[in-house]
């Protein structure tokens, strides 16, 4: 992904903005006082953690993203706000080199190999007898051909160079198979396939690019029983998770994301309906993968089988479990580690074990109902763990209570919360029946942990990430807007007689609420209004470097083949009218839930009901407009 991706993936703009304005949580969104204009009575100022944007209703009515926000309040231009949060995030500029542009397509050479692999598998799954073991085995688990289908998954024949021999054969090279991990060298000499008669699940990113494979054995006699594509460019399974591509927006309709432990797991309980499911595929969570989960919602629950959340593994530490769990399928629960992350990222983390002898699958299968209150009844990781601790034991026992005490006190103390420290601490004392000053005379940690935010340190080696930026509705309806602008930049005429005509505002930067967006929209206004050049050599020629290398992946070809002047142009026209049509019923949904917050100062609503009427009526011309044939 591009730096600017990279960035906005790695800061969340609640934490950024809570640095400079007090957030109140209002439904999924934060309200505040705008801090761009002098007001104490109304907190018109917005925040939508989805889009990762903000806007502000009253004076301002302005708005944007993280870069826009930093350049508002700092007085920067882009390149200033981009090297500040590149260096707050930890994210490496470097300028767009020939090398670099050769790198990133070999990496989009490496990513049609896996989509072709995908076909491959499919292919022994669907077409050749040995598939049929395979096929029989994912019928056993109880999925249908639909999900077999959604989910891509295919077998890899009992072979030593089925796979290598073929894709040789398709013109890709020995080393191209090895670096998206589809064969492994010999000691000897030559390669062989890495996956063997096995169950192939493809794995994609969080935009649904391919980054490598999850194969379970269908042998019993085969070892190990999950292998996963081992780290690659492409590949990096601590910054992925399984399943996220088909579950974003149900984890943002749920608000909510629950978190198993299999492959298949995920693809059943997708099944059952509850496609608010991901799995981290067998490695303890990390900080990154709970950072991304935290772009769709802050309400995260672990659900763990009996062993995984057993007292041997509860204070399992992350580094140890990561290195001894890379061929294995267990989860591993660390209760420090997460507490810690919860407090970082200001997330609400729970935890909910399985029945004894049932994995998710089965469970949701058989009984949905059942699944959906295990869910519910999760619970926080200190309750977990305090629970956890004291079941089967004989809590009579002074020295078994000196022992839970001693292994929860320091979970309690690492929770951010005062008022959910004190709870904790309430409920060890109830459980272990002793006075609570006991509890608290016990010796703090010698070093208390820093509740604010950790940030990278800019000078630290970064892995690269290969989590595709999150695109939501807005910014993907921005960048396709581009994508044609940059094509066919004179069609800007036609497009704004076409919106004066409907009564709408012209094309504007303004119709962006990305920072990059908007400096890449004022370019192509630019390309039109000097006549030195040719619009789309000048456009080439003006770009900035800090962008380049966003204008070089909007310039690539459409997957569909381009499309001609025409098409383009209406392309253009619906895509620019639904950005606006988006951003318009957004704020409508906000000024709505701001009119009935009783907590609004009494003299606010006659703004909000002017407000709502202006884009009432604008979004009534959108309508009209979209309805009419569109002529260039």
């Amino acid at each position: 992904m591009s730096s600017i991706d990279e960035i906005k993936t790695r800061i969340d703009i609640v934490d950024l903005v809570s640095e400079t304005v007090q957030l109140r949580r209002t439904g999924k969104n934060y309200t505040g006082f705008c801090p761009f204009h002098p007001n104490s009575r109304t907190p018109a100022f917005v925040v939508f953690p989805e889009s990762g944007t903000w806007r502000c209703f009253g004076q301002c009515n302005e708005g944007g993203d993280i870069f826009r926000f930093v350049m508002k309040k700092e007085g920067w231009d882009f390149p200033q706000a981009l090297q500040y949060l590149a260096e707050r995030a930890g994210v490496r500029l470097e300028p767009l080199t020939p090398e670099r542009e050769a790198e990133k397509e070999e990496h989009e050479k490496l990513r049609a190999l896996l989509e072709e692999a995908v076909t491959f598998f499919r292919h022994h799954l669907l077409e050749t007898q040995p598939g049929k073991a395979a096929w029989a085995y994912l019928q056993k688990r109880g999925l249908t051909p639909q999900t077999i289908e959604a989910f891509g998954l295919g077998y890899a024949p009992d072979s030593w160079d089925a796979a290598c021999q073929h894709f040789l054969s398709r013109g890709y090279t020995q080393e191209e198979l090895l670096q998206v991990g589809l064969v492994t060298e010999r000691d000897s000499g030559g390669v062989y396939d890495r996956f063997r008669n096995r169950l192939m699940i493809p794995i994609r990113d969080a935009s649904g690019k391919m980054c490598g494979f999850g194969a379970r054995i269908l042998d019993p006699q085969d070892q190990p029983k999950f292998l996963n594509t081992p780290q690659t460019v492409l590949f990096d399974k601590g910054r992925l998770l399984y399943g996220l591509d088909q579950a974003r927006k149900a984890i943002r309709n749920a608000d909510q994301v629950v978190i198993v432990e299999g492959y298949l797991d995920v693809i059943a309980l997708h099944q059952a309906g509850f496609a608010n499911t991901v799995s981290p595929m067998g490695t303890a969570l990390t900080e990154d993968q709970l950072r991304l989960l935290k772009r769709f919602t802050r309400r995260i629950v672990l659900a763990l089988d009996p062993d995984a959340a057993g007292q041997k593994a509860t204070l399992r530490g992350l580094e140890v479990a990561r290195q001894a769990m890379d061929v294995s399928s267990e989860l591993v629960f660390d209760a420090h580690g997460l507490i810690r992350q919860e407090g970082r990222l200001q997330a609400d983390l729970r935890v909910t074990t399985l029945p004894e002898g049932l994995d998710p699958d089965e469970i949701a299968l058989r009984d949905p109902q059942e699944w959906a209150h295990i869910v519910e009844t999760a619970k926080p990781i200190v309750l977990h763990v305090m629970e956890t601790l004291a079941f089967g034991r004989d809590l009579n026992d002074p020295k078994v209570k000196s022992e839970i005490a001693s292994r929860v006190l320091p979970l309690i103390n690492d929770v951010a919360s005062p008022v959910e420290r004190e709870d904790y601490r309430q409920r060890l004392a109830r459980l272990l029946r002793v006075d609570e000053r006991a509890l608290q005379a016990s010796p703090p940690p010698s070093q208390r942990r820093v509740t604010r935010r950790r940030q990278p340190s800019p000078s630290s080696e970064q892995t690269p990430s290969v989590l595709s930026a999150r695109l939501m509705p807005t910014r993907a309806l921005e960048a396709h807007v581009l994508r044609l602008l940059l094509r066919f930049p004179e069609s800007l005429y036609n497009l704004d007689r076409l919106l004066q005509e409907a009564g709408l505002n012209r094309f504007s930067s303004e119709d962006f609420e990305e920072a990059d967006h908007q400096m890449l929209a004022r370019q192509v206004l630019s390309s039109l209004e000097q006549d030195a050049l040719d619009a789309s050599h000048y456009l080439v020629e003006s770009i900035p470097e800090e962008l380049r290398e966003t204008v070089q992946t909007y310039l690539e070809p459409f997957p569909g083949g381009e499309p001609t002047p025409q098409k383009a142009f209406e392309d253009l026209v619906h895509t620019l009218l639904r950005l606006r049509e988006t951003r318009v019923r957004a704020s409508l949904d906000q000024l709505r839930f701001m009119h009935s917050d009783p907590q609004e100062p009494s003299d606010f609503p006659t703004r909000l009901n002017e407000m709502t009427l202006q884009f009432t009526q604008t979004l009534q011309r959108i309508h009209r407009a979209l309805r009419q044939p569109i002529l260039p």
